[in-house]
């Protein structure tokens, strides 16, 4: 099973900038390969001259960290131009989710591959999204109906939905500008400290609030879409493994997801789309609470890491069908052409030492390699003496396993973390192993609240 199918050599774009790094950086230029597409990717001096550069044209954007360089909107816009790249992918992180970014490339002539950018600041912002998916008909977790003016009114809408409650960024990710209260005298110091901490992260103090569903799995549907108001879903994923937020395995299809609440959501999120005339990749986020409904939470207007599971399951390229869509081009297939085979998993393997509190650790690989399967997809950019930067997230690389069934996929998952070597910095590879070894990963039995198997 690959997501890998041949593709004809199609000039859409002569050249294309990469706005990102790492295993990001590599996905999108094999996606470019295919396409007949010169990649140019943009790098930090950190970057400049990694093993994962070789063979391909590069321009330097500034220093190491973020903001000289990957963050860096007009320095970006500006190489692109120099290099003569007439559309820029920004891949995962950094700047995919900023719409004055995708607004800026095409100020200066620049295809960005994504939504344009109207849509990209409506669903950016949490309460406009879940208003325009409450009409779509999605199912909604109770809460305000929009920003809260100050503290009394997010006292108020708590008295109203219930304990325990959380207080949320309107313009957060990644965790960040999110507190909990559990009863009404805890209110107000979370919305302090939500406040606070999302005017420092984001520039934006704003917050809303919702009830706070303990015990719930985190699903992810998978959209396509293009210009002309086709849209189609590859599936759901369960990315209930997490920690802080951050997920640590995805696979698909959920083990917890009922059939007929697969079917009725997974329709409903195509009409959604349709609804606010998305155009590319994105993905909407659900919690599935103890009842068995699905709720919405966000969307994510860009493609996320771990695309590679639907990509694996439906054996569609979605990076490819990205660039075609940007392009101009209808989407290639349509909803009967999509079939989901079988079961896939990926876990992403960082360069942290999970025995101490996840611990980033730079340094240089000596020695890497993992054991090549067909039923094993390897996404990364490491290689023998790769240096991990301090610089940037820790990702080395992401294994997607594929089987006929879930036992299968995380058999042959177990097979390639045993396998894998690392030599000169540590892996979160042991806290992977002990997750799909736990009997109640195993049984389908755990939710958002804990790591199974984890700390051992």
């Amino acid at each position: 099973m690959t997501a890998r199918a041949a593709i004809a050599p199609t000039p859409l774009f002569r050249r294309l900038m990469v706005a990102n790094r790492g295993e990001v950086a590599v996905r999108i230029a094999r996606a470019c390969d295919l396409l007949g597409i010169t990649p140019v990717l943009a790098v930090s001096a950190a970057d400049q001259g990694a093993a994962y550069t070789n063979g391909r044209e590069t321009v330097c954007l500034g220093g190491a960290r973020g903001a000289q360089s990957y963050l860096n909107m007009q320095a970006i816009v500006q190489a692109a131009r120099q290099t003569e790249c007439s559309a820029l992918h920004p891949g995962w992180g950094f700047l995919s989710e900023n719409p004055t970014f995708a607004a800026l490339c095409e100020a200066h002539g620049v295809t960005f591959i994504g939504p344009p950018a109207a849509v990209m600041h409506r669903m950016g912002k949490k309460t406009p999204a879940k208003a325009a998916m409450r009409i779509a008909g999605l199912a909604l977790i109770p809460g305000s109906d929009g920003v809260l003016r100050d503290v009394d009114e997010a006292q108020a809408v708590a008295d109203r939905v219930g304990y325990p409650v959380l207080l949320k960024a309107e313009s957060g990710g990644g965790g960040r500008g999110m507190r909990i209260a559990r009863a009404s005298h805890e209110v107000a110091g979370a919305y302090a400290d939500a406040h606070a901490e999302s005017s420092a992260a984001f520039g934006d103090g704003r917050l809303y609030l919702e009830r706070l569903v303990e015990g719930g799995r985190h699903i992810e549907i998978q959209i396509m879409a293009d210009r002309y108001g086709h849209v189609v879903h590859l599936g759901e994923r369960d990315c209930t493994i997490q920690r802080n937020h951050q997920k640590l395995i995805e696979e698909s299809p959920s083990p917890s997801l009922p059939e007929v609440e697969r079917a009725s959501t997974l329709a409903a999120a195509v009409k959604a789309a349709a609804s606010i005339g998305y155009v590319g990749a994105g993905t909407m986020e659900f919690l599935l609470d103890s009842d068995g409904v699905l709720r919405f939470m966000e969307m994510n207007t860009r493609l996320q890491v771990e695309h590679c599971v639907s990509e694996q399951r439906s054996g569609r390229d979605l990076v490819v069908e990205q660039i075609r869509v940007a392009a101009g081009h209808r989407l290639s297939f349509r909803q009967e052409d999509i079939t989901l085979r079988g079961h896939a998993i990926e876990c992403r393997i960082n360069a942290e030492d999970a025995t101490q509190n996840f611990r980033p650790a730079p340094g240089r690989i000596a020695r890497w390699y993992v054991p090549p399967s067909e039923h094993l997809r390897v996404d990364t950019h490491v290689s023998d003496g790769y240096e991990v930067p301090p610089h940037y997230d820790s990702l080395l690389c992401k294994l997607i396993a594929t089987g006929e069934t879930r036992d299968q996929a995380c058999d042959r998952m177990i097979s390639a973390l045993e396998g894998l070597v690392c030599e000169g910095v540590p892996t979160t590879v042991p806290m992977h192993l002990a997750i799909l070894r736990a009997p109640a990963f195993r049984a389908n039995q755990y939710d958002t609240r804990s790591i199974p198997g984890w700390p051992v």
